[in-house]
């Protein structure tokens, strides 16, 4: 298994850095605990995401994809904002392979649980600390950003939303 992740690794690497700029006075969202960038520290980019399986691991995060939300501006698959409420996600720049994954549904499954979930727009491992990103960092490659929904569907204590380990299909 320590085998195939490494080549799972090696076959995506980070696409070079970005130097983080102090967000301007009550520019970055912290809603759901989001990180806002730091000045003069470098944060890896990612044009690709680990390969794509029928287990396909990754880290589950929590996402407002309303407006004023830590989201940032609205979704990229239809220019809108989502209600909350509905199971949708953001993934990873490779994951949403420049919006192939578009309102296709994925199988998320964690805390012993699964759960359908629509793609409504990417996580970006490309940019950030900038006003379009909300003055956050560039997401990590290997990122599922879910609504509050997906984390009550998985059954998951809302003192524990967060981050959690989890892996995904295509449905």
């Amino acid at each position: 298994m320590t085998l195939n992740l490494r080549v799972e690794a090696k076959s995506c690497k980070s696409s070079g850095k970005i130097k983080g700029k102090k967000p301007p006075k009550d520019q970055c969202n912290q809603g759901n605990n989001s990180d806002c960038c730091e000045q003069g520290k470098y944060y890896e980019i990612y044009k690709c995401s680990p390969k794509v399986s029928a287990r396909t691991k990754a880290v589950l995060t929590i996402n407002g994809f309303g407006k004023g939300a830590d989201g940032g501006g609205p979704s990229e698959c239809d220019g809108k904002y989502h209600s909350d409420d509905t199971p949708i996600v953001a993934l990873s720049t490779g994951w949403f392979n420049k919006r192939n994954r578009c309102f296709k549904n994925i199988i998320i499954h964690g805390n012993g649980k699964s759960v359908s979930a629509m793609v409504v727009d990417q996580c970006d491992s490309t940019r950030g600390c900038d006003k379009e990103h909300d003055y956050q960092p560039p997401c990590p490659n290997n990122i599922v950003d879910a609504s509050r929904a997906v984390w009550k569907a998985l059954g998951v204590p809302k003192k524990d939303w967060g981050e959690m380990d989890i892996h995904w299909s295509d449905a």
